[in-house]
């Protein structure tokens, strides 16, 4: 059964071999807030970062561990992501010049979308691959439900 909480109850976990490095880097281009980081030395073990409702999970890569096994890092696979990060932002226009200008790198640029709304997608500096757009699909007048 769902959990009736206040928050996104789908979180998006993410490794990088430079975390602090790159929550710093979502926090400056993407607007991310952080909300927790556990460290030890150089090492994030367990960072969330928080946009409106929504939050992604991340921490170093690793070799070592269960789940560090399953996951594989863009440029082991060919600079291909396996997954997509989608955040709901309200002026996609604006949030897209604040990532270009901190250096984002633009893999699909904006426009209007045949759903609604408007978006583009970004790559990160290690290669995750994110979707920006102002479309919300909780938005029952956008979506159609009711």
């Amino acid at each position: 059964m769902p959990s009736s909480r206040r928050g996104s109850t789908v979180i998006p976990t993410l490794s990088y071999r430079d975390a602090p490095a790159m929550i710093d880097w979502l926090v400056r281009a993407f607007g991310f807030h952080k909300q927790a980081v556990y460290m030890d030395g150089d090492v994030v073990l367990h960072a969330q970062l928080t946009f409106g409702d929504g939050m992604v999970m991340l921490g170093s890569a690793s070799k070592d561990g269960d789940w560090a096994r399953l996951m594989a890092q863009p440029d082991e696979i060919g600079g291909r992501s396996t997954h997509g990060v989608c955040v709901v932002v309200d002026d996609a226009d604006a949030h897209y010049a604040r990532a270009k200008d901190a250096g984002a790198q633009i893999v699909i640029d904006i426009a209007d979308q045949h759903y609604g709304g408007r978006g583009y997608a970004a790559r990160d500096p290690e290669g995750y691959v994110w979707w920006f757009g102002s479309y919300d699909p909780w938005n029952e007048d956008e979506n159609g439900t009711a």
